[in-house]
């Protein structure tokens, strides 16, 4: 065993990302189940963390009936969260229904947090101890130690916009979300 898969191993390697595995259409499920059967009993589930198949819940009409059906996001892709050694490449390379990695020359490219978020793999949840209409105080940046009234809260774009009395009128100004905390009077 090389040095980097006995660190990866260990935990001392990178973090975990998430890498894009193409299948054949219609075999994302068994690639999935045949994937995490063979991580189990080879005892790799320190490498090869989780698989995931993004699903959608999609209403349809159909003779003027609404029925409601869970379906792939992305027919024939399935993400897997795992260390790139060559060990895990292998395993999940020579999967039944895997074709391959989406990368060029099938090269593995982990994705970016901002794919991440976008392709909804991974979601985190935002809990704001303030709301819109809350006296706040800014913490970070330029404006560090101003009070302002939160006047519009943007959670696709983790921002909050306050109104701050600067020069004797309100100017909005947008900062991130932990830039922010609930002002105590």
């Amino acid at each position: 065993m090389d040095f980097a898969v006995l660190m990866a191993r260990q935990g001392t390697n990178e973090s975990a990302k998430w890498y894009v595995v193409h299948t054949y259409s219609g075999y994302e499920n068994t690639a999935a189940a045949t994937l995490e059967k063979t991580v189990a009993t080879r005892g790799m589930g320190d490498l090869i963390l989780e698989t995931r198949i993004p699903m959608e819940t999609v209403t349809e009409i159909v003779n003027s009936e609404k029925k409601t059906v869970e379906r792939k996001k992305y027919q024939g892709y399935l993400f897997v969260k795992m260390i790139l050694t060559d060990e895990s490449w292998h395993v999940v390379r020579n999967t039944r229904g895997v074709t391959s990695f989406v990368g060029p020359a099938s090269k593995p490219i982990p994705l970016t947090e901002a794919e991440i978020r976008s392709l909804g793999i991974e979601t985190h949840e935002i809990v704001l101890e303030y709301k819109e209409g809350d006296n706040v105080r800014i913490t970070d940046g330029p404006l560090d130690g101003y009070f302002g009234l939160v006047d519009e809260i943007s959670m696709s774009r983790n921002k909050v916009r306050v109104l701050v009395s600067m020069f004797g009128r309100e100017t909005p100004v947008e900062v991130e979300f932990d830039q922010v905390e609930l002002a105590t009077t």
